[in-house]
């Protein structure tokens, strides 16, 4: 087993040459990659007819999909009529992930709302059970929910808070987005090695080696955390740097699925991405 690369959404480059996301699959596998993070995030504008075009033709090319639901996503909202458009929108993102033939869908984990971290937990756990319970009931149990550490310090999403809720049920798994974790900490993330180790003592090796994970260069402001992402050619400094965490994940021998959002050139970096991974990989090969 070994690790997935792919781009969220379409970069500059595949946009520049095709119009059609219908045409995306094959673009990402003739450059090398494996893997694609349809977008949602403003909301779900794609047919069924679409989205199973788009599942075809990444079947056909050997590209494995997940999705990023609307960015709307609260669940630590109390509010009934807001918890049913949470539902909503989650359910209507599996309808979409599940007609594409993808296996998982990223949701947020939603805001504080000038509450304690720990009611804001609980109010997100009594959600997530209720939102998967709507996406059993409407035959979604095979689709993976990963919820996302976030990246503004405002917002429910830690590492720990993630992982407390992904043990409500085993079919949840992280999404790791190292940016988000870097701007969150201030540029102050902790090592990869016990970061993982976090993951693996709460989730187990099988379910902590197949984690979900975003990547990218990030900026961060100094007291909320996350600005904007950035490229890897960006010239300001900015993290996290990839090379250790790839490092760290070909010694363990683990197979995430890594899905770079740069700004503009999350293929180009996705590639990148890999080829660091598969000289790591090359360097614990006895």
């Amino acid at each position: 087993m070994s690790a997935k690369f792919g781009p969220a959404g379409n970069s500059d480059s595949f946009s520049k040459a095709h119009k059609s996301s219908l045409a995306a699959p094959k673009w990402i596998a003739d450059f090398g990659l494996d893997c694609y993070e349809y977008q949602c995030g403003k909301g779900i504008h794609v047919g069924m007819d679409t989205a199973r075009k788009v599942g075809e033709n990444a079947a056909a090319c050997g590209i494995s999909l997940s999705l990023h639901a609307p960015y709307f996503i609260n669940l630590a909202n109390p509010d009934p009529e807001a918890l049913q458009k949470t539902i909503g929108y989650i359910t209507g993102a599996c309808q979409i992930a599940a007609a594409m033939g993808a296996g998982r869908v990223v949701i947020h984990s939603g805001a504080l709302m000038k509450r304690s971290r720990a009611e804001a937990l609980d109010i997100a756990r009594t959600s997530l059970r209720e939102v998967m319970a709507a996406c059993d009931s409407q035959g979604f149990a095979h689709i993976t929910l990963c919820p996302e550490t976030m990246g503004k310090i405002n917002q429910l999403g830690n590492l720990d808070e993630v992982l407390e809720l992904c043990t409500l049920d085993e079919r949840l798994t992280p999404c790791i987005d190292f940016g988000h974790l870097y701007a969150r900490s201030l540029g102050r993330l902790e090592e990869y090695g016990k970061l993982l180790d976090r993951v693996e003592a709460v989730l187990g090796t099988d379910r902590a080696s197949r984690f979900h994970s975003h990547f990218s260069h990030i900026e961060y402001t100094p007291n909320g955390g996350e600005k904007c992402h950035r490229t890897f050619e960006d010239d300001g400094g900015f993290g996290p740097d990839w090379a250790p965490l790839a490092a760290e994940v070909a010694r363990r021998g683990w197979s995430p699925t890594f899905i770079c959002e740069s700004a503009g050139t999350q293929a180009e970096d996705a590639r990148t991405m890999k080829e660091v991974y598969q000289a790591c990989c090359k360097e614990d090969t006895p």
